[in-house]
């Protein structure tokens, strides 16, 4: 049985070692993990069953199926519920044949060899650049203006649309309040968050990442605006939402 072309994935092998814990306990640990794209946007790890501590697992009975992947037994893991599908040797897909996954939600901790890893597996095609410019960038929110600097840092990240990080100094603080919301991002790390005014519509719509990832360490306590939700404009011309 071939893949169907609407669910047609890429798959690729990596050389990192791959760790997921639960409860304290290695769920999986390799260094033989597969990338699987089950979407456009990032890949999914894939291990093989030899490296997963199936002890840990209870069968559902039940079966999760794909149009590419096929068919997998859908187990428990550690008593989560639906943690983890393992795919048998008739998967049409045949790279992923003897291989587990497991629900990324489900786990308490994920780890790329000893660094520990957020939201998803990082995809090895996007790139993060952050360059310094002295472009001008003005924040308006419900008319207001909340930010202007010219002396921004321009994130451009992979497939998305580029996000202008400014220093607190260019930024109406009395304008924000703290929120109590808190992110991830695999690339970039913790991000903490504050709304403009007191109402529901400017709730979170500022964010920063106080300690970022080395990669990203050029954005370190800088401040960025949820720009579909704000009006940004970039050298006086306002940018599309």
């Amino acid at each position: 049985m071939e893949p169907t072309k609407r669910g047609r994935v890429r798959v690729e092998t990596t050389a990192k070692r791959v760790r997921a814990y639960v409860d304290g306990h290695a769920v999986a640990d390799t260094t033989r993990a597969l990338l699987v794209w089950e979407s456009p946007h990032y890949p999914t790890y894939y291990f093989p069953l030899a490296d997963v501590d199936t002890g840990l697992f209870k069968a559902t009975g039940r079966t999760a199926h794909s149009p590419s992947r096929g068919d997998a037994e859908v187990h428990d893991v550690a008593g989560r519920p639906d943690a983890a599908i393992v795919y048998g040797g008739d998967a049409p897909l045949e790279e992923i044949r003897g291989h587990v996954r497991l629900d990324w939600e489900s786990m308490d901790y994920w780890f790329e060899e000893d660094e520990e890893v957020h939201v998803h597996a990082r995809d090895p095609y996007t790139r993060v650049d952050i360059l310094a410019s002295s472009r001008h960038v003005r924040i308006e929110v419900g008319g207001v203006t909340v930010a202007d600097s010219r002396s921004p840092r321009i994130l451009f990240e992979t497939g998305l649309r580029p996000r202008y990080y400014l220093p607190k100094t260019d930024v109406r603080l009395d304008l924000l309040r703290r929120s109590t919301t808190v992110t991830h991002c695999p690339y970039k790390g913790r991000a903490e968050y504050w709304s403009v005014g007191e109402g529901d519509e400017g709730r979170d719509l500022v964010w920063s990442y106080p300690a970022p990832l080395p990669e990203s360490q050029k954005i370190a306590g800088l401040v960025a605006f949820y720009d579909e939700k704000v009006d940004v404009y970039v050298d006086g011309v306002l940018q599309a939402r």
